[in-house]
């Protein structure tokens, strides 16, 4: 449980009005030898019950969490940031601002995420194109999403795969090349169908979904 005790520990530094449930724990130490171990979150942050912050993070302003929410080392976060239950970022990845990951989500070591991406749930990120190879520390590398992107239920992310800025991966598609910008894409392995801007409202509530993000 997080208590006031952990503040008297120089590695962890609060911006002013966190907010954390019981069984929160921040500043959990990793295995891995790392060379810095301060933790640092941004102010305003609600942390939900048995989320686990491991040091060495940095995490701008209003961090929000779900429950049972690990996020582990070496991880840059930037402000707006919220992962919701049961998701599991690992360690030495880059986050943007103003993203959203949802529930049941795995994402790899050494993954990018640019600014305003949404992460559906069940999405789960790969790093390794040969797990269990004696080399495979020395070449994982995960997605490189970009900015807008939007990325479906259950979608799987080979690794070194880029997503181009405002793109959307539909659910359940296998992503295991590039993809261009503003491109919808289906299927496994997926394939890009159309563009956002060829896009029609299947519900009717608007022509056209994504107008903001067309011609950007």
């Amino acid at each position: 449980m997080f208590n006031a005790s952990h503040l008297q520990d120089k590695t962890i530094i609060l911006g002013k009005g966190y907010k954390f449930d019981a069984n929160v724990v921040v500043g959990y130490k990793p295995s891995r030898k790392i060379e810095n171990l301060q933790t640092i979150i941004g102010e305003n942050a609600n942390l939900r019950s048995n989320t686990i912050i491991y040091a060495g993070v940095k995490i701008g302003n209003n961090l929000e969490t779900g429950h049972n929410v690990v996020i582990r080392e070496e991880n840059i976060i930037g402000d707006n940031f919220n992962i919701w239950n049961n998701s599991v970022m690992d360690y030495g990845c880059k986050i943007g601002n103003n993203v959203k990951i949802h529930s049941n989500v795995y994402i790899a070591q050494f993954t990018v995420i640019e600014d305003d991406v949404f992460i559906a749930p069940g999405v789960t990120f790969a790093n390794d194109f040969h797990p269990g190879c004696d080399f495979s520390k020395k070449c994982m590398k995960g997605p490189y999403i970009k900015k807008g992107a939007q990325i479906g239920v259950n979608v799987t992310l080979l690794p070194y795969v880029a997503i181009g800025e405002y793109s959307l991966i539909g659910a359940g598609s296998v992503v295991v090349d590039d993809i261009p910008p503003q491109s919808v894409v289906v299927g496994n392995p997926g394939r890009v169908i159309k563009t956002i801007e060829e896009l029609v409202c299947s519900t009717g509530i608007t022509d056209k979904p994504y107008k903001w993000r067309q011609n950007v």
